[in-house]
C-alpha cells in the first residue's frame, strides 16, 4: 500500500464522520427547537400561569433526565443535600413559577412558619430593591431551612434546577468572594439550556395573554402572591 492510497483512506475516513458530526450537530439543536415549540404549546393551553410554570417544569426535568440517560460522558456533580453555598446567590422567576410556590408554601408552612418566611423574604427583597444590581448579592435563600436544606425543593424555581457544579470549593469561593471576578461556575450545558429553554417559553406564555412577562426577584416575587396571614389583633371578627 503507497503512501498516498493510505493519507486517502484515512482521509475518506474522517470527511465521513465529519459528515456524521455535523448531521448529528443538527439534530442535536433539533431537540432543544422541538422542546421548545411543544413547550409553546402545551403552555399555551394552560388554564394558568402557575399550571403553566408547573408544565414547564415537568418537561424541563423529564428532558434533562432523558439528557442524562442517555448521552454519554456526563459530568459528575458535586452538589448533594446539605450544600447550599449556591443558594445564596440571587434568584430571578419567570412568570407563574412564584405562584406555584407560593401554593406548596401555604399547603405545607405553618402560620408560624409563613410568618417568619415572611419576614426573611421582605429582609431580602429590600436588599434586592436597594442593591445597585441584585446578582451580585450574597445572601442566604429565604426559604432555606434550619438544616440549610431547600424548604420548597419539589417546586424549586427553574434556575436553581438548571445549576449544577462539579466543584463544591468553586461554589463557595464564588459565594464567599464577592469581587471576584474569575468568572462563574461551569454548568452543564445541555442541562442549563433545558431549563433556559422552559424559562423563555413561561415568558412568551405570559406576553401572550397580556400579563408582565419579564423575570422578578424570587423574595418580591414570593411577597407579591402569599396571603398576608392576620395576627390576632387585627384578624376578622
Amino acid at each position: 500500500m503507497d503512501l498516498q492510497h493510505a493519507i486517502d483512506r484515512v482521509s475518506a475516513e474522517i470527511s465521513e464522520v465529519g459528515a456524521l458530526i455535523r448531521s448529528l450537530a443538527g439534530r442535536y439543536e433539533g431537540v432543544f427547537a422541538l422542546l421548545g415549540s411543544e413547550l409553546g404549546v402545551t403552555l399555551g393551553r394552560s388554564e394558568t400561569m402557575a399550571d403553566a410554570a408547573r408544565h414547564a417544569i415537568a418537561f424541563a426535568d423529564a428532558a434533562a433526565a432523558t439528557f442524562r440517560e442517555s448521552y454519554p460522558n456526563q459530568p459528575i456533580y458535586d452538589c448533594k443535600s446539605g450544600c447550599s453555598a449556591c443558594c445564596h446567590l440571587y434568584v430571578a422567576v419567570p412568570p407563574g413559577v412564584a405562584a406555584v410556590i407560593a401554593e406548596h408554601i401555604e399547603k405545607t408552612f405553618t402560620p408560624i412558619e409563613r410568618e417568619k418566611l415572611r419576614a426573611r423574604l421582605l429582609e431580602a427583597a429590600a436588599a434586592a430593591n436597594a442593591a445597585e444590581n441584585p446578582t451580585r448579592l450574597r445572601l442566604r435563600c429565604p426559604l432555606l431551612d434550619e438544616g440549610d436544606q431547600c424548604s420548597v425543593y419539589d417546586v424549586r424555581p427553574l434556575s436553581c434546577r438548571a445549576f449544577t457544579s462539579t466543584s463544591v470549593s468553586r461554589c463557595r469561593q464564588i459565594v464567599s468572594d464577592k469581587e471576584s471576578q474569575a468568572g462563574g461556575v461551569d454548568q452543564n450545558p445541555a442541562h442549563f439550556r433545558i431549563h433556559m429553554v422552559a424559562t423563555l417559553a413561561l415568558e412568551q406564555a405570559a406576553r401572550s395573554r397580556g400579563l408582565p412577562a419579564q423575570q422578578k426577584g424570587l423574595a418580591q416575587a414570593l411577597l407579591d402572591e402569599l396571603t398576608v396571614i392576620p395576627s390576632p389583633a387585627t384578624g376578622s371578627v
